[in-house]
């Protein structure tokens, strides 16, 4: 498993009953987990200090209850800044698993500018959210195109990237629907070094385009495979359906990628320590990473 461990601004503090304890910066949420199906006491004094907690309908959805808790705040990962709020459906505007993805695709682009400083290195974020990926790999040194279907996640990333200095960063941002806008790029010509995609599970495009993963998932991965340059660093899928294990991610990527360009595909389930769990790493979804051969 990879497992985000690198963080000091955020940390799972313990799991019981379909919910995790968490600490986002100085402010304690509960939220539900479905991967919590364990059922432990309420050791953690946090229990009893919680700012906000999700409450799961019985109907479908949910609600937040708040006890003191901003309607904005930042939290911070190494040299990254994110603003956090509440919103629909449990989440926060961040998935702080995904850092230790963030960690391994900088380090890539990190190590190529060092051999080739003057090298441009693009990188494609597809349904990329509030930009996690986008400011590290623009952090690191490459240039970004951000694409996501909701308006408000795009601007939700461009104030991500000015809180991690990066206003001025060369980041594109688009909102637009990411199988349509990766078929006008291949019309294009344009190529890209990196690809990074985080697709959900279902949902719409700006225009009302329908998302399956199931079936939308592998005919994606094969015209993003014809966007790659020549000199291609790297490829990222995410995953939190759970019909999408770590072998299908693989499988996907060696049939889209690595049989072309070569290199290597690793894929795994990613996750987060828990602190009271005496060793237990919270499952938080899988990945499949494909690099080229050297990096």
């Amino acid at each position: 498993m990879w497992i985000a461990d690198g963080w000091k601004d955020y940390e799972v503090l313990d799991t019981s009953k379909g919910e995790k304890l968490e600490r986002w910066g100085k402010y304690i949420l509960v939220r539900p987990d479905p991967q919590v199906i364990w059922n432990t006491p309420h050791i953690a004094p946090e229990w009893k200090k919680k700012n906000g907690h999700y409450h799961r309908s019985s109907k479908g959805g949910g609600q937040w209850e708040f006890f003191g808790l901003p309607e904005q705040w930042e939290i911070s990962y190494r040299d990254l800044t994110f603003r956090l709020k509440p919103f629909s459906f449990k989440h926060t505007g961040l998935f702080p698993e995904q850092a230790v993805n963030w960690d391994w695709a900088g380090g890539i682009i990190r190590g190529e500018k060092e051999k080739s400083p003057s090298r441009e290195i693009r990188v494609l974020n597809l349904f990329a959210y509030t930009g996690g990926a986008t400011v590290a790999c623009a952090k690191a040194g490459a240039s970004v195109t951000h694409v996501d279907a909701s308006k408000g996640m795009v601007t939700w990333a461009k104030e991500n990237a000015a809180a991690s200095g990066l206003a001025e960063a060369p980041i594109r941002y688009l909102v637009d629907d990411c199988v349509k806008f990766v078929e006008r790029e291949i019309r294009r010509g344009n190529r890209y070094d990196g690809i990074i995609m985080d697709p959900p599970s279902y949902g719409r495009g700006p225009k009302g385009e329908i998302w399956k993963i199931e079936d939308s998932v592998y005919p994606l991965l094969q015209l993003c495979g014809k966007l790659l340059s020549k000199d291609a660093l790297f490829f990222l899928i995410n995953s939190y359906t759970t019909g999408l294990q770590p072998a299908v991610l693989s499988y996907m990527l060696n049939l889209t990628v690595q049989s072309k360009l070569g290199g290597n595909v690793a894929a795994d389930e990613v996750g987060l320590p828990v602190r009271g769990g005496k060793g237990l790493v919270l499952p938080c979804g899988a990945s499949g990473r494909w690099q080229r051969l050297g990096e």
